[in-house]
């Protein structure tokens, strides 16, 4: 059976209306009488009309439509952050496109590649673990589609930004532990691609500057995120002349995998080895012994990398402003420290 989309010509034909009667009324143009707009939006309604939104955006030059790239769905961290993002562009009259990159660079590539093909209005992005080159996000400016970075974001583009402090968030987390008389905490980092994972570190070291802790390379660990590693690293630290007594991890998801490693070798959480991770992921205060961890405004910060986009949409491209918005975290005392 051939597909059939219903058209303003059906309902005009159903009605015995003009085409230009039944846009109008669609529209809610005040020349339509009320009754006749109510006629047209019921049969519309009956016959399933849907706008054709292709022929508009060739009219407006505007889709509506803006889409959001994330490098993961398996922490709860990105999904709220989306969620925060949809309220916002739902609320202005925005559609979202949603691709996530799976931590692949070449995924984000095609990702971006959607959103061209789909004629976004603007993207939000936050990077893939693995990007390092960013010619294929440097198109948009090229072409005049707005661009906002969150969390994992690009310094060498000059567009608007919403990130938190890590700085100040890792520093919260590491001062906490050694005020509860910890001595060798270990760390750790994330990929050295992501300016997180600097600012993180960089907390780290004045923590233990600030308490007159010597700063030891051989308890700091980068990894590429990938928590199928975390029991190597852990065996690892455990197994130095020296261990540490407390591990300040880049990620919850990270931190929760090192509680159940510890846990596997017979140690106890907080007795023998204090954890703390980054961003009070859902399951954070669900696992036993529940997670200290800093937690983020993550639907504000989505909320607020989707206005700047909308602001940057609806002004004059010459008018656009590099806006850096730093969102404060907050540290949250559980049962793992």
């Amino acid at each position: 059976m051939k597909r059939h989309q219903v058209t303003i010509v059906d309902i005009a034909k159903a009605l015995q209306l003009s085409k230009s009667t039944v846009s109008r009324a669609l529209t809610g143009h005040p020349s339509v009488k009320a009754d006749t707009r109510q006629a047209v939006l019921e049969l519309a309604e009956k016959m399933d009309y849907q706008r054709n939104m292709l022929a508009i955006s060739l009219i407006t030059r505007k889709t509506n439509t803006i889409g959001i790239i994330v490098p993961e769905f398996t922490s709860s961290y990105f999904p709220n952050v989306t969620i925060g993002a949809q309220e916002v562009a739902s609320k202005a009259g925005y559609n979202t496109v949603i691709c996530q990159s799976n931590e692949s660079y070449e995924t984000e590539v095609a990702n971006t590649k959607v959103m061209l093909a789909n004629q976004v209005d603007g993207i939000l992005v936050s990077l893939s673990k693995e990007t390092r080159n960013f010619d294929h996000l440097k198109i948009f400016q090229r072409k005049g589609i707005p661009i906002v970075f969150f969390n994992r974001v690009c310094d060498d583009m000059d567009v608007p930004k919403v990130i938190v402090d890590d700085f100040e968030g890792a520093y919260k987390a590491v001062s906490h532990l050694l005020e509860r008389g910890r001595k060798r905490i270990a760390h750790l980092s994330g990929p050295t691609s992501l300016r997180i994972s600097e600012k993180r570190l960089n907390g780290y070291k004045a923590a233990l500057k600030k308490h007159n802790v010597p700063y030891d390379e051989n308890l700091v660990i980068p990894y590429d995120l990938n928590t199928d590693m975390v029991h190597i690293y852990v065996t690892h630290l455990l197994s130095l002349p020296q261990p540490p007594d407390a591990i300040f991890a880049i990620s919850d998801p990270t931190a929760i995998e090192i509680i159940q490693v510890i846990k596997k070798k017979g140690l106890r959480v907080p007795e023998d080895m204090a954890v703390v991770g980054f961003s009070n992921d859902f399951a954070s205060g669900l696992i036993h012994p529940s997670l200290t961890t800093v937690a983020q405004p993550v639907k504000e910060i989505g909320r607020t990398a989707a206005q700047l986009l909308i602001d940057q949409i609806n002004r004059d491209l010459s008018d656009w402003k590099s806006i850096i918005r730093v969102l404060k975290t907050e540290l949250i005392v559980r049962e793992s420290s």
